[in-house]
Protein backbone atom coordinates (compact mmCIF):
# COMPACT_ATOMS: atom_id res chain seq x y z
CA UNK A 1 0.00 0.00 0.00
CA UNK A 2 1.04 3.57 -0.59
CA UNK A 3 1.07 5.67 2.59
CA UNK A 4 -2.04 7.55 1.50
CA UNK A 5 -4.02 4.40 0.76
CA UNK A 6 -2.87 3.01 4.11
CA UNK A 7 -4.12 6.11 5.94
CA UNK A 8 -7.46 5.83 4.14
CA UNK A 9 -7.86 2.12 4.90
CA UNK A 10 -6.61 2.44 8.48
CA UNK A 11 -8.87 5.36 9.35
CA UNK A 12 -11.84 3.61 7.75
CA UNK A 13 -11.11 0.53 9.86
CA UNK A 14 -10.73 2.66 12.98
CA UNK A 15 -14.10 4.39 12.54
CA UNK A 16 -15.84 1.19 11.43
CA UNK A 17 -14.83 -0.71 14.57
CA UNK A 18 -15.09 2.26 16.94
CA UNK A 19 -18.45 3.61 15.80
CA UNK A 20 -19.54 0.00 15.34
CA UNK A 21 -19.00 -0.57 19.06
CA UNK A 22 -21.12 2.49 19.81
CA UNK A 23 -23.88 1.27 17.50
CA UNK A 24 -23.85 -2.19 19.06
CA UNK A 25 -24.37 -0.73 22.54
CA UNK A 26 -26.85 2.06 21.75
CA UNK A 27 -29.09 1.10 18.84
CA UNK A 28 -32.39 -0.70 19.23
CA UNK A 29 -32.56 -4.50 19.05
CA UNK A 30 -28.83 -5.19 18.72
CA UNK A 31 -27.13 -8.09 20.50
CA UNK A 32 -25.13 -5.61 22.56
CA UNK A 33 -27.98 -3.26 23.50
CA UNK A 34 -27.60 -1.85 27.01
CA UNK A 35 -24.00 -2.90 27.58
CA UNK A 36 -21.81 -0.78 29.84
CA UNK A 37 -19.83 2.25 28.63
CA UNK A 38 -16.64 0.25 29.15
CA UNK A 39 -17.61 -1.80 26.08
CA UNK A 40 -17.48 1.35 23.96
CA UNK A 41 -14.15 2.41 25.48
CA UNK A 42 -12.68 -1.05 24.89
CA UNK A 43 -14.12 -1.05 21.37
CA UNK A 44 -12.32 2.17 20.48
CA UNK A 45 -9.06 0.94 22.00
CA UNK A 46 -9.23 -2.28 20.00
CA UNK A 47 -10.18 -0.30 16.89
CA UNK A 48 -6.99 1.74 17.28
CA UNK A 49 -4.95 -1.43 17.84
CA UNK A 50 -6.30 -3.14 14.72
CA UNK A 51 -5.96 -0.05 12.51
CA UNK A 52 -2.40 0.62 13.69
CA UNK A 53 -1.08 -2.90 13.17
CA UNK A 54 -2.60 -3.02 9.67
CA UNK A 55 -1.04 0.25 8.51
CA UNK A 56 2.00 1.06 10.67
CA UNK A 57 4.56 -0.41 8.27
CA UNK A 58 3.12 1.49 5.31
CA UNK A 59 2.33 4.98 6.60
CA UNK A 60 3.33 5.14 10.25
CA UNK A 61 -0.34 4.75 11.20
CA UNK A 62 -1.20 8.38 11.94
CA UNK A 63 -4.95 7.77 11.31
CA UNK A 64 -5.74 11.22 12.73
CA UNK A 65 -5.16 14.68 11.23
CA UNK A 66 -4.09 15.97 14.65
CA UNK A 67 -1.39 13.29 14.90
CA UNK A 68 -0.12 14.24 11.45
CA UNK A 69 -0.07 17.97 12.26
CA UNK A 70 1.54 17.39 15.65
CA UNK A 71 4.29 15.16 14.25
CA UNK A 72 5.02 17.80 11.61
CA UNK A 73 5.18 20.50 14.29
CA UNK A 74 7.59 18.35 16.29
CA UNK A 75 9.82 17.87 13.26
CA UNK A 76 9.05 14.16 12.96
CA UNK A 77 7.07 14.31 9.70
CA UNK A 78 7.48 16.18 6.41
CA UNK A 79 5.10 19.09 5.93
CA UNK A 80 4.85 18.28 2.22
CA UNK A 81 2.98 15.06 3.07
CA UNK A 82 0.53 16.64 5.53
CA UNK A 83 -2.25 17.63 3.06
CA UNK A 84 -2.34 14.18 1.44
CA UNK A 85 -2.40 12.39 4.79
CA UNK A 86 -5.21 14.56 6.14
CA UNK A 87 -7.30 14.16 3.00
CA UNK A 88 -6.88 10.36 3.15
CA UNK A 89 -7.82 10.29 6.84
CA UNK A 90 -10.94 12.42 6.43
CA UNK A 91 -12.14 10.35 3.48
CA UNK A 92 -11.35 7.16 5.41
CA UNK A 93 -13.44 8.39 8.33
CA UNK A 94 -16.36 8.95 5.99
CA UNK A 95 -15.95 5.48 4.49
CA UNK A 96 -15.86 3.86 7.92
CA UNK A 97 -19.04 5.67 8.97
CA UNK A 98 -20.74 4.53 5.76
CA UNK A 99 -19.86 0.91 6.55
CA UNK A 100 -21.28 1.26 10.07
CA UNK A 101 -24.55 2.54 8.63
CA UNK A 102 -24.65 -0.33 6.14
CA UNK A 103 -24.06 -2.93 8.86
CA UNK A 104 -26.66 -1.45 11.25
CA UNK A 105 -29.12 -0.06 8.74
CA UNK A 106 -32.08 -2.10 10.05
CA UNK A 107 -31.32 -1.02 13.62
CA UNK A 108 -31.17 2.64 12.65
CA UNK A 109 -34.65 2.16 11.20
CA UNK A 110 -35.92 0.57 14.44
CA UNK A 111 -34.31 3.15 16.75
CA UNK A 112 -36.71 5.94 17.76
CA UNK A 113 -34.26 8.22 19.61
CA UNK A 114 -32.71 10.67 17.14
CA UNK A 115 -29.99 11.66 19.64
CA UNK A 116 -28.81 8.04 19.82
CA UNK A 117 -28.64 7.86 16.04
CA UNK A 118 -26.43 10.94 15.98
CA UNK A 119 -24.36 9.59 18.88
CA UNK A 120 -23.34 6.55 16.85
CA UNK A 121 -21.56 8.84 14.39
CA UNK A 122 -20.09 11.63 16.48
CA UNK A 123 -19.54 12.97 19.98
CA UNK A 124 -21.66 15.27 22.12
CA UNK A 125 -20.97 16.72 25.57
CA UNK A 126 -22.60 15.33 28.68
CA UNK A 127 -22.89 18.92 29.96
CA UNK A 128 -22.87 21.54 27.19
CA UNK A 129 -20.41 24.31 27.98
CA UNK A 130 -18.18 25.61 25.21
CA UNK A 131 -15.14 26.54 27.35
CA UNK A 132 -15.20 23.32 29.36
CA UNK A 133 -15.92 21.09 26.37
CA UNK A 134 -13.07 22.70 24.44
CA UNK A 135 -10.73 22.31 27.42
CA UNK A 136 -11.65 18.65 27.90
CA UNK A 137 -10.94 17.82 24.25
CA UNK A 138 -7.72 19.79 24.46
CA UNK A 139 -6.53 17.92 27.57
CA UNK A 140 -7.43 14.48 26.21
CA UNK A 141 -5.65 15.13 22.92
CA UNK A 142 -2.65 16.61 24.72
CA UNK A 143 -2.26 13.29 26.53
CA UNK A 144 -2.70 11.35 23.29
CA UNK A 145 -0.12 13.33 21.31
CA UNK A 146 2.44 13.50 24.10
CA UNK A 147 2.11 9.74 24.47
CA UNK A 148 2.46 9.21 20.71
CA UNK A 149 5.56 11.41 20.59
CA UNK A 150 7.22 9.31 23.28
CA UNK A 151 6.14 5.91 22.01
CA UNK A 152 9.12 3.85 20.95
CA UNK A 153 9.27 0.54 19.14
CA UNK A 154 10.32 -2.32 21.43
CA UNK A 155 13.87 -3.61 21.14
CA UNK A 156 12.52 -7.08 20.44
CA UNK A 157 10.00 -7.25 17.60
CA UNK A 158 6.54 -8.28 18.72
CA UNK A 159 4.83 -8.39 15.35
CA UNK A 160 1.28 -7.11 15.58
CA UNK A 161 1.73 -6.45 19.30
CA UNK A 162 3.94 -3.48 18.42
CA UNK A 163 0.60 -1.68 17.97
CA UNK A 164 -0.49 -2.47 21.53
CA UNK A 165 0.96 0.62 23.31
CA UNK A 166 -1.12 3.12 21.35
CA UNK A 167 -4.25 1.03 21.89
CA UNK A 168 -3.58 1.01 25.63
CA UNK A 169 -2.97 4.76 25.53
CA UNK A 170 -6.39 5.34 23.95
CA UNK A 171 -7.96 2.92 26.45
CA UNK A 172 -6.51 4.89 29.37
CA UNK A 173 -7.70 8.20 27.95
CA UNK A 174 -11.19 6.84 27.37
CA UNK A 175 -11.51 5.46 30.89
CA UNK A 176 -10.16 8.61 32.54
CA UNK A 177 -11.23 11.49 30.29
CA UNK A 178 -13.99 10.13 28.06
CA UNK A 179 -16.95 11.09 30.23
CA UNK A 180 -17.38 14.83 29.62
CA UNK A 181 -17.30 14.92 25.79
CA UNK A 182 -16.68 11.41 24.43
CA UNK A 183 -12.95 12.09 23.77
CA UNK A 184 -13.11 12.64 19.99
CA UNK A 185 -9.44 13.72 19.70
CA UNK A 186 -9.66 13.60 15.88
CA UNK A 187 -11.60 15.37 13.12
CA UNK A 188 -11.51 12.11 11.13
CA UNK A 189 -13.26 10.35 13.99
CA UNK A 190 -15.87 13.09 14.61
CA UNK A 191 -16.28 15.51 11.70
CA UNK A 192 -16.13 12.88 8.93
CA UNK A 193 -18.84 10.64 10.48
CA UNK A 194 -20.88 13.74 11.35
CA UNK A 195 -20.86 14.63 7.65
CA UNK A 196 -22.07 11.13 6.84
CA UNK A 197 -24.86 11.46 9.38
CA UNK A 198 -25.98 14.56 7.52
CA UNK A 199 -25.75 12.90 4.10
CA UNK A 200 -27.09 9.39 4.70
CA UNK A 201 -30.82 8.58 4.36
CA UNK A 202 -31.32 7.73 8.03
CA UNK A 203 -35.05 7.72 8.88
CA UNK A 204 -36.26 10.25 11.47
CA UNK A 205 -32.82 11.64 12.17
CA UNK A 206 -32.19 15.00 13.81
CA UNK A 207 -29.80 17.75 12.74
CA UNK A 208 -26.10 16.94 12.94
CA UNK A 209 -25.39 19.45 15.76
CA UNK A 210 -23.15 21.70 13.67
CA UNK A 211 -23.05 24.30 16.46
CA UNK A 212 -20.93 21.87 18.48
CA UNK A 213 -18.97 20.37 15.57
CA UNK A 214 -16.06 22.82 15.72
CA UNK A 215 -15.07 21.82 19.27
CA UNK A 216 -13.93 18.24 18.42
CA UNK A 217 -11.80 19.85 15.69
CA UNK A 218 -10.34 22.94 17.33
CA UNK A 219 -9.88 21.42 20.81
CA UNK A 220 -7.77 18.47 19.58
CA UNK A 221 -5.69 20.71 17.30
CA UNK A 222 -4.95 22.99 20.26
CA UNK A 223 -4.09 20.06 22.54
CA UNK A 224 -1.86 18.44 19.94
CA UNK A 225 -0.07 21.71 19.26
CA UNK A 226 0.66 22.27 22.96
CA UNK A 227 1.97 18.70 23.28
CA UNK A 228 4.27 19.20 20.29
CA UNK A 229 5.58 22.51 21.61
CA UNK A 230 6.23 20.96 25.01
CA UNK A 231 8.05 18.07 23.37
CA UNK A 232 10.25 20.49 21.37
CA UNK A 233 10.98 22.54 24.51
CA UNK A 234 11.97 19.51 26.55
CA UNK A 235 14.24 18.25 23.79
Amino acid sequence: MSPYIAEFVGTAMLVLLGDGAVANVLLARTKGKGADLIVIVMGWAMAVFVAVYITASFSGAHLNPVVTLSLALAGKFAWSKVPGYIAAQMLGGMAGALLVWMAYRQHFAKETDADIKLGVFCTAPAIRSVPHNFLTEMIATFVLILGVLYLASPQVGLGALDALPVGLLVLGIGISLGGPTGYAMSPARDLSPRLMHALLPIPNKRDSDWRYAWIPVAGPIAGGSVASLLYLHVH
